[in-house]
């Protein structure tokens, strides 16, 4: 009864862990295809560059491969940890002097840093426990080399 129900509360863990990366990623995605592409009615990567300088490279295409990264369960834990300096960044450059509330009302200078909380919470998740059962990392041919366990850095 007991190894039963640990089977099941992984395969609950693998698909809240399979549904976290994909909403993320999907989300980290659409905002890195504006930054990097234009896409989404973005200002592209040269409009990025100009208001961030060469840092706006490393975060469009922080956001966008990490965010696919997530999204097919490859270099999962190396594209949460990106993802999450680059919000940690965003809080500490931009976002902390306005407050910590998002601008519903349109009454403060910009956007508050909650959803980036938001998103380094659901990150921090997957930086840890990983990228679940559901990852195409687990299905790559040079995982069987590692007879102990997961490769942890394709993960």
């Amino acid at each position: 009864m007991a190894a039963e129900t640990k089977v099941r509360d992984r395969l609950a863990v693998d698909w809240a862990l399979l549904i976290a990366r994909l909403i993320v990623g999907v989300v980290f995605m659409a905002h890195g295809a504006q930054k990097l592409f234009g896409a989404f009615g973005g200002p592209g990567l040269t409009a990025i560059v100009q208001v961030m300088g060469p840092l706006g490279y490393l975060v469009s295409i922080g956001e966008f491969f990490g965010g696919l990264g997530l999204v097919v369960g490859f270099l999962s834990r190396f594209s949460a940890a990106s993802i999450i300096v680059i919000m940690l960044g965003a809080i500490v450059t931009v976002h902390a002097k306005v407050g910590f509330f998002m601008n519903w009302t349109g009454n403060q200078a910009g956007e508050g840093f909650e959803y980036h909380l938001l998103a380094i919470a659901n990150l921090l998740t997957i930086a840890l426990a990983g990228p679940g059962r559901f990852a195409l990392a687990r299905f790559l041919p040079f995982r069987k080399a590692a007879k102990d366990g997961p490769v942890l850095v394709l993960e």
